[in-house]
């Protein structure tokens, strides 16, 4: 992990980290390993036309979303990302079926079949929402954790970003109102060199991305994003900073993913070599051969898992979404406002 030299001080990096215990990596990487397995059959379910609309697949940066989030508490704490959201949200309490419902579009998705893969929402488990608009989760992560402060909560607000929506004007105005009010919010850059098919050198004049947070003065760091250790213990310094009341914090991830960046784009601006060198870091065989060495996994056990993994997905998450319901067309207007008096435009009469 890289910190930017006298940003954070010394006393204020944890000393007390508690690295994770052989059950807690033997259970991420079932939970990773789920997730790739997930993500690889919405690939499928896309292709069979099952799934319409829009679809970015995670595959290759769960060590990111399962490290923070691991070090979080998940379902308290408010997490809010961009339209790669599936795996977010699982990690934060959303049931898997449910999750795959909304990709096919059914009435007991996530949101009743009414967002899709861009929009997953589920605000018992506060996952407040995947974004289809670039840059569109800064000022609402900034205004969640302004929220926390006013009710003086113990929650944070985790922003998951991609290097790409950094351009944005909205990250700038949000890290630096966030900082000005020191708000209770977490940063996480996932930095997968890529949007869509503008490689990162391209479009951006500082190609780390945790040196963009000293222009607001905020404390950053970075993290190998494809070992989920070095991104738990990086988080946990980030989450227990934030979390004291210390303000903002911003965490740079560097990343891959595997897949194109949607499922129209077929991958032909990166080399063969470079997808290559970085399936040689992919984040579950990391941690499988580190339980492999450690002699507490075997690589029988694995397959075991994984395939207990695959019959899970298809006997129960895909068997779910089939069977379930569209929605009836009588019902296009539901959950569009919240229940309640009827919302009227100001200004207008009626």
């Amino acid at each position: 992990m890289n910190v930017r030299p006298g940003h954070l001080p010394r006393n204020e990096q944890r000393s007390d980290y508690r690295p994770l215990s052989i059950a807690d990596k033997k259970r991420l990487l079932h939970e990773m390993l789920f997730a790739r397995r997930f993500e690889e059959r919405c690939y499928e379910a896309y292709v069979e036309r099952k799934i319409g609309g829009f679809l970015h697949l995670y595959s290759g940066q769960e060590a990111c979303a399962y490290g923070v989030l691991e070090a979080a508490r998940p379902g308290h704490d408010y997490v809010i990302t961009g339209y790669r959201d599936h795996i977010h949200a699982i990690k934060c309490g959303s049931d898997p079926k449910a999750v795959m419902a909304e990709l096919y579009g059914k009435e007991s998705g996530v949101s009743r079949g009414r967002g899709g893969s861009m929009h997953i929402f589920d605000v018992p488990v506060r996952f407040m929402g995947g974004y289809a608009l670039v840059g569109g989760p800064f000022p609402l992560a900034a205004g969640i954790a302004k929220g926390i402060k006013m009710k003086g909560g113990d929650e944070i607000s985790i922003c998951f970003l991609g290097d790409a929506a950094n351009n944005q004007g909205t990250f700038h105005e949000a890290l630096n109102i966030a900082k000005v009010w020191e708000l209770p919010v977490l940063f996480v850059c996932e930095n997968n060199l890529y949007g869509i098919g503008t490689r990162i050198n391209r479009s951006t004049a500082v190609m780390e991305q945790y040196k963009r947070a000293a222009a607001y003065d905020i404390p950053a760091a970075q993290a190998d994003g494809q070992d989920i250790e070095a991104v738990h213990k990086a988080a946990s310094v980030a989450v227990d900073r934030v979390r004291s009341g210390k303000g903002p914090y911003f965490l740079e991830l560097k990343t891959y993913r595997y897949r194109g960046h949607s499922m129209s784009d077929s991958n032909a601006y990166r080399s063969k070599d470079e997808e290559k060198q970085w399936l040689k870091r992919d984040p579950i065989n990391i941690l499988r051969n580190r339980l492999v060495d450690d002699k507490a996994l075997s690589l029988d056990d694995f397959k075991a898992m994984d395939r207990e993994i695959i019959d899970q997905i298809e006997n129960e998450i895909i068997k779910f979404a089939e069977d379930s319901p569209l929605p009836v067309a009588s019902d296009v207007e539901k959950y569009v406002l919240a229940d309640g008096d009827p919302w009227v435009f100001p200004g207008r009469k009626g």
